[in-house]
């Protein structure tokens, strides 16, 4: 089965990529989440990379502040997707992250989302899924679906008020 892998930069990430998982639970999407550091342990990086590449993962989740290389290194060791996470943290509040992220050489491409933006990656990840498997692309239509009758709801009250 298919899965995706979600790797943290380190402890603190989790408080905010708990809702990529949450979110690919949702969607009963496989996933495992590990932490594993592009500086601190880049042994273990690698080995995890192998494992997830020899057990069917889809793509990979990258979360990590500050120097942000955790993306970079997970790409360098796979052609599955990888999206970027750059988190919150340090002097510049993620914005150092955010651009250790997007800022990948030719050739090896890191999709990124926004500072902090954990369920954004969960949907870019279903979205990938959804390419090869029906399924998920008909829940994903169906959550759209929830999303814009959600809309007409808010403004439906909004519009009594005006």
């Amino acid at each position: 089965m298919k899965f995706v892998a979600i790797i943290l930069g380190s402890k603190s990430d989790y408080e905010v990529m708990k809702d990529c998982a949450m979110t690919l639970e949702k969607f009963g999407i496989a996933h495992e989440l590990v932490i594993a550091s592009a500086h601190r342990s880049p042994d273990r990086l690698a080995k995890y990379v192998a494992y997830a590449e020899n057990h069917n993962v889809a793509a990979f989740i990258a979360a990590a502040g500050m120097a942000a290389h955790l993306a970079g290194a997970v790409a360098s060791r796979t052609s599955k997707p990888v999206i970027g996470v750059p988190m919150a943290s340090g002097a510049l509040n993620g914005v150092d992250a955010l651009y250790s992220t997007v800022q990948m050489p030719p050739k090896m491409p890191v999709a990124c989302v926004a500072i902090n933006g954990a369920i954004n990656a969960a949907y870019l990840a279903l979205q990938i899924l959804a390419v090869s498997d029906p399924e998920v692309a008909k829940k994903l239509a169906e959550d759209r679906a929830e999303i814009a009758a959600q809309v007409e709801k808010d403004s439906a009250l909004i519009e009594k008020i005006l």
